[in-house]
């Protein structure tokens, strides 16, 4: 007789590499890779990541986070994922999803969006324990 532990959970969630990922290690602009690669959350990320170090305002770092955190959301449902479950750090295509995730958290929480926050951050922590302690782990 099998014994199937019924408390183990879903298993991780392994998003597929994405195309931008390359090319903006390559140096190309993140607004150009978006342009591109519309669905890619490295590119949606990379473009959020960009306005934050320029400066640019909270709310526009929201827009394309959020962007990014529903373009995930896509490609995680395509890639299996039912809702929850470990999208785990580890796996390099995950963090753009992850990345987009983290950055919708601190703009939520810069416009004062306090549920939003909260969400964001608890959703961080139980997809990826490591990606929440690299992104938000003195936030």
């Amino acid at each position: 007789m099998s014994h199937v532990d019924l408390m183990a959970g879903p298993p991780p969630t392994h998003l597929p590499q994405d195309p931008a990922a390359e090319r903006l290690a390559a140096g190309e602009a993140p607004a150009a890779v978006v342009r591109d690669l519309p669905a890619s959350p490295f590119a949606w990320a990379a473009l959020a990541e960009q306005a934050r170090d320029q400066g640019a305002d909270d709310v526009t770092l929201y827009a394309y986070a959020r962007v990014g955190y529903h373009r995930s959301l896509d490609l995680l449902r395509r890639s299996g994922w039912k809702g929850h479950g470990p999208v785990p750090w580890e796996h390099e295509p995950n963090r753009g999803f992850l990345r987009c995730l983290a950055l919708l958290a601190l703009a939520a929480r810069a416009i004062g969006e306090t549920p939003e926050w909260e969400r964001c951050r608890d959703f961080l922590r139980e997809s990826s324990p490591a990606a929440y302690d690299a992104l938000l782990g003195a936030a």
